[in-house]
């Protein structure tokens, strides 16, 4: 059936609107994000985290057990207890907003008006369409308007907001309208540069391709301040 027809294939349900299977896999398969803000239940911190690990451990048992692995295997054996414990406390760490990093401002008290850029921060996040992994460099860039940040929190801010099923579009958003609600100023770029393993691994099988996805506000978007950023991602660094 052709990706047209599938768009089709919505029926009402209520108040509410179903999808059928072939329009579920199609959004996933071309990576169609819903919101900017990552879907959360309303009940999503009711558990705590030993709670939630708990629960995963199970879950996940019976999954491996479906695909017939048998878990009294010594290299298997932990294997539950393990993923459990890496989603809730490693790579999903950023759904809960109290891991949220603390973003310490500080008085631009030596006067530096022009443009910082953060390069080639590293991370590691997952795809939410089917839970493997996006790998890539976000590169951040802001002016300040009286206030400056900590380098380390740019850092710590995109690793945040990666350590959650994503999808790129979403992920290069809210980096950049959490750092302008930060920073208190528009003045802000973010842009991503990342392979997703969805795309490479199955599906299309592609492990050439790359995605490219940016974030402007403020001055940025003029084409001076724009063009500006570019060149200094093409700057090669010694270190």
């Amino acid at each position: 059936m052709k990706q047209k027809e599938t768009l089709l294939n919505i029926r009402l349900n209520g108040d509410k609107i179903e999808l059928s299977d072939l329009m579920i896999d199609d959004m996933g398969d071309n990576h169609v994000s819903t919101s900017v803000d990552t879907p959360m239940r309303k009940d999503a911190f009711d558990l705590s985290d030993d709670e939630k690990v708990e629960k995963i451990e199970q879950h996940f048992t019976a999954i491996m057990e479906t695909l017939g692995l048998d878990l009294n295997d010594d290299s298997l054996k932990g294997t539950p207890r393990r993923v459990a414990k890496m989603y809730v406390k490693e790579i999903f760490s950023g759904l809960n907003p109290a891991n949220m990093p603390v973003m310490a401002m500080f008085e631009n008290k030596y006067k530096y008006n022009e443009m910082l850029v953060e390069k080639n921060i590293s991370f590691y996040s997952n795809c939410e369409h089917h839970f493997v992994p996006i790998i890539g460099k976000a590169h951040v860039a802001y002016i300040s308007n009286g206030t400056v940040v900590g380098l380390s929190k740019l850092n710590r801010l995109v690793q945040y907001f990666a350590k959650r099923p994503q999808v790129q579009e979403r992920l290069t958003m809210q980096i950049g309208k959490q750092l302008q609600k930060v920073l208190g100023t528009e003045d802000v770029a973010v842009l991503i540069d990342a392979k997703h393993l969805c795309v490479a691994s199955r599906g299309v099988e592609d492990d050439t391709s790359s995605t490219i996805t940016a974030y402007y506000g403020g001055k940025f978007k003029e084409d001076k301040t724009h063009n500006e950023f570019l060149r200094y991602l093409e700057i090669k660094s010694e270190f």
